[in-house]
C-alpha cells in the first residue's frame, strides 16, 4: 500500500505503508488511512512527531556493524532510517504551519 499525504501549499508527499503508519502514530493520529489533521492542530503534530523522532533515534540500531560484517546483505544495506523517510513529511506540515492549511493523507 502507498499512502500520499496532501496538503494545499507543497507537493504531495508519497510513502509506503508501514512507514507511514509508523509515522501518523509518531504524529499523534490512529494510523488509519485516509485521515486528516485541522490546520490549527498541525503544529502540535509536528511537534510531537519530532519528539517521537528523536526517542527513536537513541533505539533504533545502527545498521553499520551489520552491513560491515555481511556486505552482501541487501536488506542492511538498504535499509533506511525512519527519522530519513519522515524529512519530506517534516517538510510538508511545515508548509502546512505557514500557510495554516490541513493535511490529508488516503491511498
Amino acid at each position: 500500500m502507498l499512502v500520499t499525504f496532501k496538503t494545499d501549499s507543497y507537493a504531495n508527499i508519497v510513502m509506503f505503508g508501514d512507514a507511514a503508519e509508523a509515522l501518523l502514530k509518531m504524529l499523534g493520529q490512529s494510523g488509519h488511512v485516509p485521515g486528516a489533521i485541522m490546520a490549527d492542530d498541525v503544529p502540535q503534530a509536528l511537534a510531537d512527531l519530532q519528539v517521537a523522532l528523536k526517542a527513536a533515534s537513541t533505539t533504533e540500531p545502527d545498521n553499520t556493524a551489520a552491513v560491515q560484517a555481511n556486505p552482501d546483505d541487501e536488506d542492511q544495506a538498504n535499509r533506511v532510517a525512519l527519522a530519513t523517510r519522515a524529512v519530506p513529511l517534516i517538510e510538508l506540515l511545515e508548509a502546512a504551519i505557514k500557510s495554516n492549511d490541513n493535511v490529508q493523507w488516503d491511498q
